[in-house]
């Protein structure tokens, strides 16, 4: 018992916990960054995964750790490394804990390695386009903080308020504006990053090697399981000159999905391109009547005048093409202003309703069978009220969906 909390899920860990022996050494390492407090412990307990939350809300825990360190250097954490390799320690690496799918949860207990001392932006280079950054700087805090100096990085995530760099790459993030910028992984030009031998290894700088495999590649999207990166080298790009948006309403997804397919073909990119089936466009925009029983497209360009220009030509010969009805701008702003809320997890778990969310991507042949289908399979389940999508990635390939299920577990059924 901790104050108050029931451990949910730990019990079947593998590993004793640790001495005071152990602790003791780990403070020498880090003498300003351990804590072994029962708060803290709790606090990092969990990340945002929605069960977890709902365990905490029931005063259960998902896992403990044993101990939390906040380390200032690669030298420090290749010394913990190598401590944890010599005594068979787990070690969970933490980033700003935004993560919604457990990763960030120690279910072995075990050390928390939280990065958010390593913040620092070391260096703005404008003649390579790059910066080079320490992992736990906080995702606003870096955009903003280049947009200072005239620059962004395109990298926009939904959780950008709550997240980290170091996650971000740990996790293979996708941003919010992808179509124009890419993913994480397109940004990245070299890592630094800590093995669990203690090895530290370095990547240059340079917009492509012939020489392979490239090793460091492998920690992009491997959640710490490879090693923990503590510097990365990210493209940059001027702040944009102007943006423009557009917005239409499709009466069937098909067609939307031909709308964007048919631009990208074009090899025109918007910065932001978003489909919203029926359900999830009366929830989204509510407040223009004409919007029930249709799709909404929103589309955002962003860059050079002139390319803008183009690209709001042919986007908008294109959605008309498929029977896109205009809707102008204030859907776009609509978005904009509101694409950071996520309350829905605080205000409806409490209240018992359960909801998750699935990605899948999938190539353009299948990609309307695939949303019919899974709509169809989510709706099926017992107790589900709420089931919708909507599409925010996109590849001359294939399209990313986003699925939203939510509902409210039968009753005398366990919810889990």
């Amino acid at each position: 018992m901790y104050m108050g909390y029931n451990i949910h899920y730990q019990p079947s860990r593998k590993y004793p916990p640790l001495t005071q022996d152990l602790i003791t050494k780990i403070k020498t390492i880090i003498p300003n960054g351990v804590s072994t407090r029962e708060v803290d412990r709790v606090n990092y307990s969990k990340d945002y995964m929605p069960i977890a939350l709902r365990w905490f809300i029931e005063g259960k825990l998902a896992a403990l750790p044993d101990c939390i360190i906040w380390p200032e250097t690669p030298q420090q954490i290749a010394k913990i490394l190598q401590l944890a390799q010599q005594h068979t320690i787990p070690i969970t690496p933490y980033g700003d804990g935004s993560g919604v799918v457990g990763g960030a949860i120690p279910i072995q207990g075990g050390i928390i390695l939280d990065l958010k001392r390593m913040d620092a932006i070391l260096e703005i280079n404008d003649t390579n386009l790059s910066t080079t950054v320490q992992p736990g700087i906080n995702g606003m805090n870096l955009e903003r903080s280049l947009n200072r100096e005239g620059y962004t990085l395109g990298h926009i995530p939904q959780s950008i308020y709550c997240s980290s760099l170091g996650g971000w790459i740990a996790c293979r993030a996708a941003g919010q504006f992808s179509t124009k910028y890419g993913k994480i992984e397109d940004m990245i030009l070299a890592l630094q990053a800590v093995l669990p031998d203690g090895t530290i290894i370095k990547s240059k700088p340079l917009p492509r090697t012939a020489t392979g495999p490239p090793v460091e590649k492998l920690l992009i999207g491997a959640e710490g399981r490879l090693g923990i990166i503590t510097q990365a080298t990210l493209k940059i790009w001027p702040t944009p000159e102007t943006r423009a948006y557009q917005s239409y309403l499709f009466t069937h997804i098909s067609d939307a999905l031909k709308a964007v397919r048919h631009i990208m073909r074009k090899n025109v990119y918007p910065a932001v391109i978003r489909i919203y089936d029926q359900n999830e466009t009366l929830r989204h925009f509510y407040h223009h009547p004409e919007i029930k029983d249709h799709c909404m497209l929103i589309l955002l360009m962003e860059g050079a005048q002139e390319l803008v220009n183009l690209e709001q030509t042919i986007s908008q010969k294109i959605c008309t093409q498929f029977h896109g009805s205009p809707l102008g701008e204030e859907p776009v702003h609509h978005w904009l202003n509101t694409r950071f809320n996520v309350k829905e997890s605080s205000e409806y778990t409490p209240r018992g309703f359960i909801f998750d969310t699935v990605e899948m991507t999938v190539s353009w042949s299948d990609a309307l069978q695939l949303y019919t289908a899974e709509i169809a399979a989510m709706r099926n389940i017992k107790g589900v009220v709420v089931a919708s999508a909507h599409a925010s990635h996109f590849y001359p390939q294939g399209i990313c969906f986003y699925f939203t299920f939510g509902g409210l577990p039968p009753k005398k059924t366990d919810p889990f």
